[in-house]
């Protein structure tokens, strides 16, 4: 009874943390009239890494030095190179092929996993659950009326993003086995990925100004994306890998374009079409056979 109880709160947390990071494509959407890409990373990573030494100010103190290179590695994965590879590869490319290409990250979860934590190879529902969750992205984001465009540079920066993610995940899982408060270890993922992001900072156009903070829109979205998408929502994606996986947890990423689509919908009053409700289907098929691989393995068990 404990154990499903604690799956189900990792369920709903990885739940939670989609709904969040769905909705922060309009968020990033607003600031970037003010801010450039490289600000709004900076700043609500920032700000992030305030609000849970606040919330959680003990001191991590690893039982191995060793156990440092993971989160040194995690911080450049999951937060300097994953939203830098996003970032620019939407200056170069479409949001709509960037939103389809980081939904592959899963797949890479689950072929990283076989070789570093050792576990089983998917079964023919993963893969199935896979391409039918692709098809309905795509739907999702083209929405019958756009054509695709192939831009080669931004979509393989996306495919890293994608990659890098995956590796992110990977080494979730293992610092979550070592034990340590997922506050205090998403704390340090956060100091890595600021320090590493640093050089990025003389190299990209990084001058934020004051002023531009004191308009309640921008400060209302960036404080939504340091405290709500980065600060909250990097513990309850750690909490649910911890207790769900890696490849389980993964698969919610397919569920990120219906969350951003919905909001566009309610938000910006977007129409709501019948080829985004069938793609919608297709991704949600797509995630419950992804979901029947890991109920497939733990009979197996």
């Amino acid at each position: 009874m404990g154990a499903q109880k604690s799956a189900a709160t990792a369920h709903i947390a990885a739940l939670v943390t989609i709904l969040i990071w769905g909705t922060t494509f309009i968020s990033t959407k607003v600031l970037l009239r003010t801010f450039t890409p490289i600000e709004i990373l900076f700043t609500r990573f920032a700000i992030g890494f305030v609000a849970l030494m606040i919330f959680y100010p003990k001191r991590l103190r690893l039982t191995h030095r060793r156990q440092e290179w993971l989160f040194v590695a995690a911080g450049i994965s999951g937060i300097t190179l994953y939203y830098l590879f996003e970032n620019i590869a939407l200056t170069l490319t479409t949001a709509s092929n960037v939103g389809i290409i980081i939904t592959i990250a899963p797949f890479f979860t689950a072929l990283l996993s076989v070789f570093f934590l050792r576990a089983e190879k998917p079964r023919a529902p993963f893969y199935i659950g896979f391409v039918a969750a692709l098809f309905g992205v795509t739907l999702v984001s083209y929405n019958g009326s756009s054509t695709l465009a192939l831009n080669p540079a931004g979509d393989l920066l996306a495919v890293l993003a994608a990659v890098t993610w995956s590796v992110y995940s990977i080494l979730t899982r293992k610092i979550s086995e070592l034990g340590y408060n997922t506050v205090q270890t998403t704390r340090r993922v956060f100091v890595y990925g600021l320090v590493f992001m640093i050089p990025m900072l003389f190299l990209m156009d990084f001058h934020p100004k004051l002023a531009y903070f004191t308009s309640a829109v921008n400060l209302g979205n960036i404080l939504f994306l340091s405290l709500g998408a980065s600060a909250l929502c990097f513990v309850t994606w750690n909490v649910a890998v911890k207790r769900l996986g890696a490849v389980k947890t993964s698969v919610y990423i397919y569920l990120v374009p219906i969350v951003t689509v919905t909001a566009s919908v309610l938000v910006l009053h977007e129409p709501l079409t019948p080829v985004l409700v069938i793609g919608a289907a297709f991704t949600l098929v797509g995630l419950w056979l992804s979901e029947k691989q890991e109920a497939i393995l733990c009979r197996r068990k």
